[in-house]
């Protein structure tokens, strides 16, 4: 039974693809499993258990030889799929001797792993983060080392109005708090809708369409279980029919945001900020960036020291507002696939 907050039958973002090299090892933990990365002659990518079969020593403190790992301590050899093909001073190779092998799937400028049962690992069900590689937008990202929760993650994703409390001089006003907002759920996702009319423009985003005077402002949250969001956003010259689907007078932007289970107190929040305008400004790109990088900054404060006060008051719970509602229906959606996965697993032990 899955004793963690997070399924294992899913798809992670485990890096960046330019993470991950040809002749080099990455060691990396994702959801508690310590696990080593490279890859092959070929531009494929590898992923497998870091500790030897034979006495657990770290495989990524090795060497490579070819496509295979040689492990540190004994010099045990292991093939990209695990099985090990060579021990020292015997011929007879231990049929048992191997380290599990991990599924991975490069799409959208990432590396994704699937940490769960081989068998299920559905290509299909890597979440849509397209906009990170579709040549009508351009843009870069980082990853944060986040010493929190993902939910805590998913949960500030999920609900933008503490932009006004933590985002008060770049992306956050009034505007934002006090707008209404809608939510609708689907079958492991949730959107959270929310538009700002004829509001002044926050900082970040009056700069972006680089004319004065009131704006109509969107928010569109959409959550893919169990920790993959995407955030359409942008800003409009009010009354010329943002709401109504014509963006031409204004700016439009996606935030990418995809958070994996380093352990349950730490994520690796994997994150891009792309545009749809300006494509061949690369300067742009990097103000962008480095402007989002200093957003997400104040979240993975606000957010450790969330993760610190959990576990100083380890009696106390959260209560739900009218601001939660996506979140709630983000966690419900991953408790759901929580509960299918451990049904697997006591139908597989009956």
């Amino acid at each position: 039974m899955n004793k963690h907050s997070f399924p294992l039958n899913a798809w992670y973002v485990a890096a960046w693809d330019h993470e991950i090299k040809k002749g080099v090892m990455t060691s990396r933990q994702i959801c508690d499993k310590p696990l080593v990365f490279y890859r092959k002659a070929d531009g494929s990518a590898v992923a497998m258990d870091d500790a030897c079969w034979h006495r657990l020593a770290p495989l990524s403190k090795g060497k490579l030889v070819g496509d295979n790992v040689v492990c540190p301590y004994h010099g045990l050899v292991y093939e990209p799929g695990g099985r090990c093909v060579h021990m020292p001073s015997q011929e007879t190779i231990n049929p048992s001797a191997c380290v599990k092998a991990y599924p991975l799937i490069e799409k959208h400028r990432f590396i994704w792993i699937w940490p769960g049962d081989p068998a299920e690992a559905n290509p299909d069900l890597v979440p849509d983060l397209h906009w990170n590689d579709d040549p009508e937008w351009t843009g870069d990202g980082q990853c944060i080392h986040l010493e929190a929760n993902y939910l805590l993650a998913v949960d500030n994703l999920m609900d933008l109005t503490h932009e006004t409390f933590v985002h008060s001089g770049s992306i956050g006003n009034d505007a934002v708090a006090e707008a209404p907002f809608n939510v609708n759920h689907g079958d492991g996702t949730a959107r959270v809708t929310r538009w700002i009319i004829d509001q002044d423009p926050p900082g970040f985003w009056g700069a972006q369409l680089g004319r004065p005077g009131k704006v109509d402002r969107w928010q569109i949250i959409d959550f893919v279980a169990p920790s993959t969001i995407a955030l359409d956003v942008g800003v409009a010259v009010t009354g010329t029919g943002a709401p109504e689907g014509d963006r031409s007078q204004g700016v439009n932007g996606y935030v990418l945001n995809s958070i994996t289970p380093e352990s349950e107190t730490t994520s690796h929040y994997f994150w891009a900020v792309v545009r749809n305008y300006n494509l061949g400004d690369m300067s742009l790109t990097i103000s962008w960036r480095d402007a989002v990088a200093g957003i997400f900054k104040q979240d993975e404060d606000i957010l450790a020291a969330q993760q610190l006060a959990i576990k100083r008051n380890p009696d106390k719970k959260f209560y739900d507002l009218n601001i939660d509602a996506g979140g709630m229906w983000a966690r419900r959606k991953v408790m759901e696939m929580m509960e299918r996965e451990n049904e697997r697993v006591r139908g597989a032990a009956q």
